[in-house]
């Protein structure tokens, strides 16, 4: 499954074979497809990452958000929409803030380059029998 933050990007985790030398290895590992106004990326390079068609892509959940700190959600889905404006209004400004996701990683930008760098614990978390080999892929 799959979570999409308007205006930002979509989360989702995938599943990926690796043929190695002796064994073939079906990892779990995050993935985030940007998909931000284009006006906001100027001179700016990201990866291109496709999610596959087969995965279940869900709205933010700004009810279950707002469970988690005791705010409505509708004040949950307005900081929300608010942040990720400001975020995009400092991106065109040319100012190149890292934009955190507690527990999930960070999108950066270093060298023009925008890409979300995810913690070893999340990817560790989704793949507990080979860890190392989503960790490398990621």
């Amino acid at each position: 499954q799959g979570v999409l933050v308007p205006g930002l990007g979509t989360f989702a985790v995938v599943h990926e074979q690796i043929n190695g030398k002796e064994e073939q290895y079906v990892v779990r590992r995050p993935v985030f497809q940007l998909d931000m106004d284009t006006s906001c990326l100027q001179e700016l390079v990201f990866p291109t990452v496709m999610i596959p068609g087969d995965i279940e892509i869900m709205p933010l959940d700004y009810w279950w958000l707002s469970q988690t700190n005791s705010l409505p959600p509708n004040v949950v889905r307005g900081c929300v929409e608010e942040t990720i404006l400001l975020y995009s209004f400092r991106l065109r400004d040319r100012q190149r803030p890292a934009f955190v996701f507690e527990n999930i990683g960070i999108l950066s930008c270093q060298d023009n380059v925008l890409c979300m760098q995810f913690h070893c614990s999340c990817v560790a978390g989704l793949e507990s029998q080979d860890t190392w080999v989503a960790l490398l892929l990621t």
